[in-house]
């Protein structure tokens, strides 16, 4: 069986690497889109994650981690060896 750490740091480096793509691919988009025929206009647009958000996800991602492998840590704390 997997450990608890390893597990975590495998979710982790999952949820990493898919959100990574997905902001790649948006990037990509918006730049294509910027340069392509139909909008010959270069436009600057607000940023697709400001500062604000970068902070409430940071925020938010921690809580979700305390609330799911809080139980467990406590529960390996409390065993005696």
């Amino acid at each position: 069986m997997i450990s608890i750490l390893a597990q975590e740091r495998l979710l982790g480096a999952t949820l990493g690497a898919a959100f990574a793509g997905f902001i790649v691919y948006e990037q990509r988009k918006r730049i294509y889109q910027s340069i392509s025929p139909e909008n010959p206009q270069f436009q600057l647009r607000e940023p697709m994650f400001g500062k604000q958000f970068r902070s409430e996800f940071a925020l938010a991602w921690n809580k979700a981690v305390d609330q799911t492998f809080g139980p467990v840590v406590a529960s390996l704390n409390s065993r005696k060896h």
